[in-house]
């Protein structure tokens, strides 16, 4: 009977999720520095809307608000996976140094002037996929002992070198002072500059990730068990965690490296969900996508629509949200101990 009571749940949870996407996309499609109306939107589908209405829907909402959405779903899988690897409410992919190392690759390629292009991407996303990839290479070694990799050591080191970058970044906006309102704008996130090149390269890359962490649900749900439980029913936590945490860097990686420094998604999305749904990372994974996407494409709308004629960082708004809740966690950790 709860085992059903379950299911339901989950598939209730699935029907609102579906109808807050779609809520969710046509919010985006219609509202903005220059508003579409409903009227408009159905002429674009039907291919008989003015040229201006056309371009603004398909060169720049559509895209934006698919990168928004796939952006927003792979940081909530990644954050609900490694919630489950390390068994911490507060683990992300950023307490292992891969927003900072992004933000520093970021910040180099804007502090130099580095002009280089490569399939779309500029010096600046190049720089930060690079940079964050290399960082979590470091973290991850310097976690290894006598050959296996051990969480505490993984997650102090994280947070070393997420220090360590933001000192050379902030080093670096002092020597570059006439770049550091470029550096503070990257380094809030934004989705401004998405485009259909950034959307074919970065959104494969970040589906394909997170397809890959569902992969794993079940072995997460063994290791819920602790390390001699899950060797015990054949998983290895070892090579598990290092899967995950190969796949949520470079989707995380991808994504920050798009679109900038946006935190929190991967911390308060799976929370709420597991909330509802409960620990089952079967269900969790998927659930926890759908409604990352969904929250960060609101907020990146109401990034765009909240102050007239100027678009403020779609961090700002997460921050705004996430904030408080990381601090009910905080609260709520301490009453627990």
């Amino acid at each position: 009977m709860k085992e059903t009571n379950v299911k339901i749940r989950f598939i209730n949870v699935l029907i609102v999720l579906f109808i807050l996407s779609i809520l969710a996309f046509l919010t985006a499609f219609l509202f903005g520095s220059s508003n579409v109306s409903v009227l408009e939107l159905m002429e674009v589908f039907k291919n008989t809307a003015p040229k201006s209405t056309h371009i603004i829907f398909f060169n720049l909402r559509l895209p934006r608000a698919l990168l928004a959405f796939i952006s927003g779903g792979a940081l909530s899988i990644c954050g609900a996976c490694l919630q489950g690897v390390f068994k911490n409410p507060m683990a992300n992919s950023y307490v292992l140094g891969v927003s900072s190392g992004a933000a520093l690759g970021a910040t180099i390629a804007i502090a130099f002037g580095l002009d280089i292009a490569f399939l779309g991407f500029s010096a600046v996303t190049i720089l930060a996929f690079i940079v964050s990839i290399i960082i979590i290479f470091i973290v991850y070694n310097i976690s290894k002992i006598n050959g296996r990799m051990s969480t505490f050591t993984l997650l102090l080191s994280g947070i070393a070198m997420s220090s360590l970058c933001s000192a050379l970044m902030y080093a670096l906006m002092i020597a570059f002072r006439d770049k550091m309102e470029n550096i503070v704008m990257w380094s809030m996130g934004s989705f401004s500059s998405a485009t259909w090149e950034k959307l074919y390269i970065g959104a494969p890359i970040m589906i394909i990730s997170s397809a890959l962490c569902l992969i794993f649900s079940r072995d997460l749900n063994i290791m819920l068990q602790g390390d001699e439980a899950s060797r015990h029913l054949g998983v290895n936590p070892d090579a598990t965690r290092r899967n995950l945490i190969i796949i949520t860097t470079i989707a995380t990686s991808s994504a920050i490296s798009i679109s900038g420094t946006i935190g929190f998604v991967g911390l308060i999305v799976p929370h709420i969900i597991r909330l509802i749904i409960g620990p089952d990372h079967r269900k969790l994974l998927l659930t926890s996508f759908i409604a990352g996407g969904v929250f960060l494409l609101i907020c990146d709308t109401l990034a765009r629509v909240i102050l007239n004629n100027q678009e403020i960082p779609v961090g700002v708004i997460t921050a705004l949200i996430g904030v408080p809740f990381f601090l009910y966690l905080l609260r709520n950790g301490r009453k627990a101990v």
